[in-house]
């Protein structure tokens, strides 16, 4: 079941949440301990929860059996090597987010019910993205960005904040682009395998060479909200320290759009693109400490 939670991409809730918590460390001067373990607690179950919902409805779709792995895309495998721990994933998946939820709760008792919007969307999110939302290409596109953007950044935010705040709005969409980009062109291997089981994603709907327009875009869109929020005096002049991955994303975007219909081709840009995300966010979130 281990292989299941996919591990190696739950790195990106921490970053997330780290963001969140530069923000509220800038603007407030102060952190409840117990708050930002909590709320991390509750990023990891939510991602956790999705990760093993999605690997035991593509293990009993069939959806598994048929794709490609790579690193990136295609599920862990680790159903098709012991489908006898389907039921425990589906156990742990549903009890990952029943946790997910209970913290969320316990939140709404500390901090009031301005965070129930946050909370039921991600709640909804999880329950129906691999079922639901990936048969609806714009849905699908931007259901992730939204999970570990406004969600995750503007949830972990008003928790220790009491309160919303623009900052961290336009400080999480630039999570919200990234990892909209990283779900969509993990997506390109895919695109045969996942049209037999109903899915609708943009490559299967508009094809691999338009869409890779679209994952561009959303790439280099990521670093807007940062000059953006320094420009305008929103954020510290050191959260431009998060521009500096754009030196890679610029040829790395490059690569992805000459190559796009080639998706054995792409497989070295889908790790730099891991690598693009991971830093750009970590080092935007390093500079609220700053």
């Amino acid at each position: 079941m281990l292989h299941s939670l996919r591990p190696n991409f739950l790195t990106l809730p921490p970053v997330c949440v780290l963001l969140g918590v530069g923000i509220a460390w800038h603007l407030t001067g102060h952190l409840n301990t117990l708050d930002v373990v909590l709320v991390l607690l509750g990023a990891l179950l939510a991602h956790a929860s999705v990760n093993l919902l999605n690997e035991y409805q593509d293990f009993t779709s069939g959806l598994d059996a048929m794709t490609v792995k790579t690193p990136f895309s295609g599920g862990s495998g680790a159903l098709q090597a012991n489908p006898q721990a389907a039921a425990l994933t589906l156990t742990a998946g549903v009890t990952s987010l029943v946790f997910t939820g209970a913290i969320g709760f316990y939140f709404l008792l500390v901090h009031g019910l301005a965070l129930l919007p946050l909370g039921v969307l991600g709640l909804v999110i999880i329950g129906i993205y691999t079922n639901w939302i990936t048969r609806y290409p714009l849905l699908c596109l931007i259901a992730p960005g939204l999970s570990f953007g406004p969600l995750m950044v503007m949830g972990t935010g008003y928790v220790l904040m009491n309160g919303y705040s623009w900052a961290a709005f336009l400080a999480s969409l630039t999570p919200f682009f990234l990892v909209s980009e990283l779900l969509l062109i993990n997506q390109f291997p895919d695109v045969e395998a996942d049209r037999k089981v109903g899915r609708r994603h943009f490559p299967i709907t508009i094809g691999r060479r338009a869409s890779a327009l679209i994952y561009a875009n959303f790439l280099l869109l990521a670093f807007v909200p940062i000059a953006v929020g320094v420009a305008i005096g929103l954020f510290p002049l050191m959260t431009l320290i998060g521009l500096v991955p754009l030196l890679a994303a610029l040829p790395l975007a490059y690569q992805v759009l000459r190559k796009a219909e080639q998706p054995t081709a792409l497989t070295p840009y889908l790790g730099m693109n891991v690598g693009v995300i991971m830093a750009t966010i970590t080092l935007f979130a390093l500079g609220w400490f700053i």
